[in-house]
């Protein structure tokens, strides 16, 4: 694809949230229109006529090109998806998208997390409904940070090279620098372990553990990491990577990370009813398919055992910080 053939593209983005909206602001000139999904017909009255989606971004205006659909009828005009949706509905979602899209049509998955009654990854979902290949995007990605147009930088991997070379010409720009390879196993498992790490500095922030000591265990779990990934099949050289390292560094230290906050209101012992507040945590999903994974594949993860013991068996968290110290 030559660099002017990518401004005759059409490209959707399904999802109209904080992500979706500020990866279709990044890209949308790279583009010819851009379509962007979102459920609730509100936000689409509102990006059509005032450019505006002021539930996620009251101040940003978005980029003319950007068109908000509330079905998804148009878009067997599109060439591109961007699927910028929790992991819990990536299967419904991509079942709709397939009888509508085109037989080429290639789709991104933001989402980072593992299905809960299969434990497939989201490349894996998708390859199964539409038995061609899927790109998989993952980075230390802060969606505003991405929608004011800041400097961002992403790994994209995927089987198929040519998709690859397709979806980086969408992507990149100046200030979005991207990375790719063909290690979809690692590049996705670096997005769902980080979930777990994320908990776990948060738990020792909540616990008001000292620095020294968090940042031990930080070099365990980052190790592990590694370790775990070339275990499930994976390449342990894409843990350095923005889909890892960058990644794991920005969901395990910035306050922006829903998991983060997680661990950290866990450290300091308050319990979470997330039903109630209706925030959707990866992490604790992600720890109880990890455990098992661990176990099957008879491996110990200390960070894995850390987070489980506290979110899921709800074990006294100070207790278990000294198990994970005394493991290492």
């Amino acid at each position: 694809m030559k660099r002017d053939d990518k401004m005759k593209l059409n490209v959707a983005v399904i999802g109209a949230g904080a992500m979706g909206t500020a990866i279709s602001q990044s890209i949308a000139k790279n583009v010819n229109k851009l379509f962007l999904y979102a459920r609730k017909e509100e936000i689409c009255n509102e990006i059509n006529s005032k450019h505006y989606n002021t539930h996620y971004y009251p101040n940003l205006k978005l980029k003319d090109n950007i068109i908000g659909i509330n079905d998804f009828s148009k878009l067997n005009q599109v060439k591109v998806i961007f699927l910028c949706i929790p992991s819990s509905t990536v299967r419904e979602l991509t079942t709709e998208l397939n009888k509508v899209i085109s037989n080429d049509c290639i789709i991104i998955t933001t989402a980072k997390g593992l299905e809960s009654t299969t434990n497939k990854r989201m490349t894996e979902i998708i390859e199964e409904i539409t038995k061609r290949p899927a790109v998989a995007l993952s980075g230390p990605n802060i969606a505003s940070e991405m929608a004011k147009n800041l400097s961002t930088a992403t790994t994209i991997a995927c089987s198929d090279e040519n998709y690859l070379k397709i979806v980086e010409r969408i992507l990149k720009t100046k200030k979005f620098k991207v990375n790719s390879n063909t290690d979809v196993i690692g590049t996705e498992f670096c997005g769902v372990i980080k979930n777990v790490l994320a908990i776990s500095q948060g738990i020792c922030e909540g616990l008001d553990i000292n620095d020294n000591a968090r940042f031990a265990l930080f070099t365990k779990s980052y190790n592990e990491t590694k370790d775990l990934i070339e275990l499930l099949g994976g390449n342990r050289d894409t843990v350095d990577d923005y889909c890892g390292f960058g990644d794991i560094i920005t969901a395990s230290t910035l306050s922006v990370s829903r998991n983060h906050t997680l661990g950290v209101l866990y450290g300091q012992g308050i319990v979470v009813d997330e039903k109630s507040s209706g925030i959707l945590f990866e992490g604790k999903n992600t720890a109880i398919i990890l455990k098992k994974l661990c176990e099957k594949n008879n491996f110990e993860s200390l960070t894995v055992n850390f987070v489980y013991d506290i979110i899921v068996n709800k074990n006294n968290a100070k207790l278990s910080f000294n198990n994970f110290w005394d493991g290492l």
